[in-house]
């Protein structure tokens, strides 16, 4: 671990390796831009979709190297040293294979699925045991590693609306670079690779093959997905949450204590209390999403990492 503490080489993506035909081809990625440094990535794809949204087809995606002003959820801000991590925002115009776009509240369900393809990638290429936590995280080993943010854009012609879906996963850091004591990376879990090239290659190949599944099934979350189980069982199952007692802080310092359950057809949380009443909580309304240990029970009882 010693090792790990000390600055690791940085060497900068591979653009070669991102921009070879067949792996552009073989994943639908019209265009991929790397840039050395930005504010955001999430924010530049939603003022081009917005200032020239025929420039940005779906699946066109932007990573940066360095990310100055990059956002989370509720505006959380967070900074990584440069070529530390895979910051990466992805344009989605979801519709069928007729066409036709995809229902709006099938929208919910695109960073979960984010978070799934990283997770596989991570399972697979890094070696690592990561799991999701509701609504937007993937852990390792109970700490987080990587957060995923998707945005509205706006709406044009009579069209659905686009999404700019944006991932920042943690390669690099050393302990002290962490931003908090809960979060990880990828060097620090002792991988297989640490690789951001690789990475990021394997984590857009699972995700656009699970997107184009899911545009093609309409966006349905219970229809089976790329030759397997549905998207709603694939992140039942990985999900963390799911099973413990936790607590949701809601807008206005109201909260909701109980047992986590299940998702319900939106990808919503569903929380039954102590009176045994099921509350929806959904992950644009909540603020936090922490583990809950009842009054004289230890935390190994009821919470979770």
């Amino acid at each position: 671990m010693e090792a790990a503490q000390e600055t690791p080489d940085r060497p900068p993506l591979n653009q070669d390796a991102l921009g070879d035909a067949a792996f552009l081809a073989g994943t639908g990625i019209p265009q991929l831009t790397v840039v050395e440094t930005t504010g955001s990535t999430n924010a530049d794809l939603l003022r081009g979709v917005t200032v020239d949204p025929r420039a940005w087809p779906d699946l066109s995606v932007l990573t940066a190297e360095y990310q100055s002003a990059a956002r989370g959820r509720l505006e959380r801000h967070w900074e990584a040293p440069a070529r530390s991590s895979v910051s990466v925002s992805i344009v989605l115009r979801p519709v069928n294979a007729d066409g036709r776009p995809l229902p709006t509240q099938s929208y919910s369900w695109l960073s979960l699925l984010a978070a799934l393809a990283l997770r596989e990638t991570l399972q697979d290429t890094a070696g690592l045991p990561a799991e999701l936590k509701w609504p937007n995280d993937v852990l390792v080993r109970g700490r987080k590693i990587a957060g995923i943010l998707a945005q509205l854009g706006p709406i044009g012609d009579g069209a659905a609306p686009p999404v700019v879906l944006g991932t920042g996963l943690n390669v690099t850091l050393t302990e002290a670079e962490l931003p908090v004591p809960t979060a990880t990376s990828v060097l620090l879990e002792h991988p297989a690779t640490a690789d951001r090239t690789e990475l990021l290659k394997g984590y857009l190949t699972r995700f656009a093959a699970l997107y184009r599944s899911f545009c093609d099934a309409d966006g349905d979350p219970a229809a089976g997905l790329a030759g397997g189980p549905s998207l709603h069982k694939r992140v039942e199952h990985v999900l963390t949450t799911l099973g413990k007692q936790v607590r949701a802080q809601l807008p206005g310092d109201h909260e909701i204590i109980g047992h986590a359950t299940r998702l319900d057809e939106y990808g919503s949380l569903l929380v039954v209390d102590a009176a045994g009443h099921e509350h929806v909580v959904t992950a644009g309304d909540v603020v936090h999403l922490r583990p809950w240990t009842p009054p004289g029970a230890t935390s190994g009882e009821s919470g979770y990492a």
